[in-house]
């Protein structure tokens, strides 16, 4: 082969690796970046709940994109039960399941706020004959839609471990686990579980944490991420 051919042969192939890297450089890299943060993932949320008197409560530590209508469906189908309103007879009761080992499936939930807000949603899923330990999430509805155009539900996960008395007013209350990553990774599990997750992405919520305490004085620890299922669409 000729050195004419070999220069002929290397420009070639030179041309061809600098459009490529010009392909994939300025136009594909940008367009994956553009489509991977598109939605949720560039708003900025305060990630975090608070008490109505404006103590910092449990932090968001998971998601949904999903209507209304699905997360309901969602929850229903998984075996979580929607919890009632907190009231003087509801915190009455929630005390006599526990004193008799009673079930109380949609026992209260106390109020708690998010970007000034208390939560639209809140599922429960008792652990025992009692109300005493349960699953339990509250969820708001944001004005933030996923990549399928349907809303973003972020909420706040944790596991109560017992009843006991608000260290704060001494009213009948549950305390949380620490290990609010454990409730947060049982509530996505028990979806995908049940087949009703069409995938999970992870984002920033609160940021590492060992010495976080919520509304009610319970310490938690926590890797600071939420997690964010998107729940497959009704027919």
């Amino acid at each position: 082969m000729s050195k004419r051919s070999l220069r002929r042969r290397a420009s070639t192939w030179l041309a061809a690796l600098c459009a490529g890297y010009l392909g994939l450089a300025y136009v594909a890299a940008p367009e994956f970046w553009t489509w991977r943060e598109r939605g949720y993932r560039t708003q900025h949320f305060e990630m975090v709940t608070h008490t109505p008197q404006g103590i910092p409560g449990d932090p968001i530590n998971a998601g949904l994109v999903g209507t209304e209508k699905e997360v309901v469906h969602a929850f229903a189908v998984a075996g979580w039960d929607t919890a009632g309103a907190v009231s003087l007879r509801t915190a009455i009761d929630i005390g006599e399941s526990v004193l008799f080992s009673r079930p109380y499936p949609d026992a209260p939930m106390s109020r708690l706020l998010f970007e000034g807000r208390a939560q639209d949603l809140a599922f429960e899923k008792p652990v025992g004959d009692s109300a005493d330990q349960r699953h339990h999430v509250r969820f708001w509805q944001t004005n933030t839609v996923g990549d399928d155009g349907r809303p973003l539900w972020l909420g706040a996960a944790s596991f109560d471990r017992g009843v006991g008395l608000s260290r704060d007013t001494g009213a009948i209350t549950h305390h949380i686990a620490p290990d609010i990553d454990a409730e947060r990774d049982f509530l996505v599990g028990d979806l995908a579980k049940a087949g009703l997750l069409a995938s999970t992405s992870e984002m920033a919520g609160i940021g590492a944490t060992k010495t976080g305490r919520n509304g009610g004085g319970d310490p938690y620890f926590t890797d600071g991420m939420a997690v964010v299922g998107v729940l497959k669409t009704l027919p």
